[in-house]
């Protein structure tokens, strides 16, 4: 039973031997165990089941049958699905950091939001943070403290870029974002959509580009960034955003 829930876990990862290097199993006797031809000492259980954040039983019971401890994506259900994704999103292909993103207002098209967004990794997974506008709030009747204001969500490896899915606390909407690396002098932009999970209104708009700019951790950009964060006109953008987000072109 537990080579079987052993290699039930690994295919969410690409490759045997980077699992195994992840683990700091010798990948010998890491076959060992897929095969069931022996079983790990405590110390290393231990480890196996830190890593996937599973617990003893799977020694005993299916892996299905164990409580994935609120895991949905790389749970037993998804994990085959969604798992490879979640989990196998290298720092070449986004990395960690600060990012500066800019794209058409949904609540004044005749504008554009300039933003600032944090990139993390956390227990193998990708997730992002950031915080609405103020102004942008107070035109939807909203709260404009900052915790009303925060959202966060996790990313996911596609074939030609990342997909992330955001949300404010407590919220009952979301948004969808897809990027895809850019050619750029530093290779530091990503250009996509986002699009909201709102009913269709002939006055709102629901789908717009969106441009991603990498700054790192620099202290100097990060802060240069914030400072200009907000509602700006098309005119104010910077050229490059300006460019990719093509805005005399409709959103297709």
């Amino acid at each position: 039973m537990f080579g079987e829930n052993l290699r039930l876990l690994a295919r969410q990862y690409p490759s045997i031997s980077e699992l195994s290097r992840r683990l700091g199993i010798n990948r010998t006797q890491f076959n060992r165990y897929l095969s069931g031809e022996s079983f790990p000492r405590p110390d290393v259980l231990e480890r196996i089941c830190v890593f996937f954040d599973v617990d003893a039983r799977i020694l005993l019971d299916p892996v299905a049958d164990i409580p994935s401890q609120g895991h949905i994506l790389n749970g037993p259900v998804l994990g085959e699905f969604f798992g490879a994704g979640v989990n196998n999103l290298p720092e070449e292909a986004f990395p960690s950091g600060f990012y500066r993103f800019s794209r058409r207002s949904f609540v004044n098209d005749a504008r554009f939001i300039v933003g600032l967004v944090y990139v993390y990794r956390f227990e193998n997974q990708t997730y992002v943070r950031g915080y609405e506008a103020k102004e942008a709030m107070a035109q939807q009747g909203l709260p404009t403290d900052n915790r009303t204001r925060e959202f966060r969500g996790f990313v996911t490896r596609q074939e030609d870029g990342v997909a992330l899915v955001i949300s404010r606390r407590k919220a009952m909407t979301c948004s969808f974002n897809y990027l895809s690396r850019v050619a750029s002098f530093e290779n530091n932009f990503w250009v996509g959509y986002v699009t909201r999970t709102v009913r269709e209104s002939v006055t709102g708009t629901r789908a717009a580009r969106m441009v991603y700019e990498h700054l790192g951790t620099e202290r100097q950009s990060v802060f240069q960034a914030a400072r200009t964060s907000g509602f700006v006109s098309e005119e104010d953008l910077m050229p490059f955003h300006r460019r990719l987000l093509q805005p005399q072109d409709p959103f297709r």
